[in-house]
């Protein structure tokens, strides 16, 4: 962990290591597999998946998970994760019920005609989940709930080389389909649809740079949650803080993989070398020292005058996770505007939010948090407005329109709106 201060920023190259942002560019061979997948399909969905190792794919009837497979997955998952599994599929559910209660349809009056929106679920979506260095059951839970209390018609998910405990939290988190088809060919085939794969409205979930590649290039044909970058946190912490628990979730952060990032703001230089101490004395036991280690080193730590100036670089940052383990702040966490989730208090391990406390862990990254939020039901329906005229109001509105259409020179927009004069 490189140690700055906040004069540091002002230097070029240390504002860009801080501040750095990943270019979803072009890579080699992903714009052909997705165009070879939407034009051979099934076809080239099994080539793809064979010459990836993502599975040895017979037929397209070996791309669904079957239920047989399903009662495999449930006797090859430890009782106990199962377990973990159903509580945090609860808390999930709970907490995306309560988001969804907020929708509401509505309807108005403005000067006699009536207006209104309703709300409507997506017909079909598809939840993506890794399937690289870690089977990622919760990404299952995290994804598909939520669509299925907005009440989307068809949840589908697909992981390559797909894990039980995967299969497992799908089925519980209630998945209508489970498939085994991953990367770009998987993106491809579920964006543009195959002779056995239906086209999906959205499709959400995190991959790595390969599947967010072409999640950009398939946008528009359907759509998709967010382009997201390697994980990372951001913790802003004082005198008072733990080290041992900073560092512990900064490592947490830095086993995702080598490019994930892990960054402290703090008051005290002294907190700061206690935190790199901490985090060298637990990557000695750490099964996954190697990635972690790596990614830790590459991490970044500022030293402030104050909590106002690591708001003001946090705001800046717009991190994916960001913890506050500082004395008021609790207080004061409405000054935060920029970030994924939220953190308060040493007690508040940014791995609950990973696994089981309820909030989404599909979370904006590489500064996207400035525009967008984490998942939700949300992004699982159509706000579709609607209004009623009467023949007395559209007298009134024709005045106002034909004005306007004049003005802008469309003048079949005017004359459908003079129509209306009687």
């Amino acid at each position: 962990m490189k140690i700055y201060t906040k004069k540091d920023l002002e230097n070029k190259k240390i504002n860009d290591v801080f501040y750095s942002v990943i270019e979803f560019e072009a890579l080699s061979g992903v714009e052909k597999i997705i165009n070879d997948v939407k034009k051979d399909k099934d076809k080239a969905l099994i080539q793809y998946s064979k010459t990836f190792n993502d599975g040895d794919f017979q037929s397209s009837n070996d791309f669904l998970v079957s239920e047989n497979e399903i009662d495999e997955a449930y006797k090859n998952t430890k009782k106990e994760v199962i377990e973990a599994i159903k509580i945090s599929h609860k808390n999930v559910l709970e907490f995306s019920k309560k988001q969804f209660e907020c929708i509401k349809n509505f309807e108005t009056q403005i000067n006699n005609s009536v207006l209104g929106h309703r709300i409507v679920p997506l017909n079909r979506v598809l939840c993506y989940v890794p399937g690289g260095n870690y089977p990622l059951p919760s990404s299952a839970i995290m994804t598909v709930t939520p669509a299925k209390v907005a009440g989307v018609k068809e949840v589908y998910l697909t992981s390559p080389k797909i894990r039980p405990q995967t299969i497992v939290a799908a089925h519980i988190a209630g998945a209508d389909k489970i498939y085994k088809l991953g990367g770009a060919q998987g993106i491809s085939a579920f964006a543009y649809g195959t002779e056995s794969i239906l086209q999906a409205d959205k499709i959400v979930g995190p991959g790595n740079k390969y599947v967010t590649f072409a999640k950009k290039y398939v946008y528009g044909t359907c759509d998709i949650d967010f382009l997201a970058g390697p994980s990372e946190v951001l913790i802003i912490a004082d005198s008072t803080a733990n080290p041992e628990l900073i560092s512990a979730d900064m490592l947490a952060q830095s086993e995702h993989d080598m490019d994930a990032r892990s960054y402290l703001i703090t008051t005290s230089r002294d907190l700061a070398e206690k935190v790199q101490k901490s985090a060298e004395a637990q990557l000695k036991d750490l099964k996954t020292r190697e990635i972690a280690s790596h990614s830790f080193e590459k991490s970044v730590c500022i030293i402030v005058d104050n909590i106002d100036e690591a708001v003001e670089i946090s705001n800046k940052r717009a991190p994916e996770h960001l913890e506050l383990m500082f004395s008021g702040a609790d207080e004061i966490k409405e000054k935060f505007t920029n970030y994924g989730s939220l953190f308060i208090g040493g007690n508040c391990a940014e791995v609950f939010g990973d696994y089981c406390s309820g909030t989404n862990h599909v979370l904006p990254t590489n500064m996207a948090a400035r525009y967008t939020g984490g998942l939700s039901v949300f992004d699982f329906i159509k706000i579709l407005t609607w209004q009623n005229i009467d023949k007395e109001t559209a007298l009134n509105l024709a005045k106002t329109a034909s004005e306007l259409a004049e003005a802008e020179g469309l003048f079949a927009h005017k004359l459908a709106s003079d129509l209306r004069k009687g």
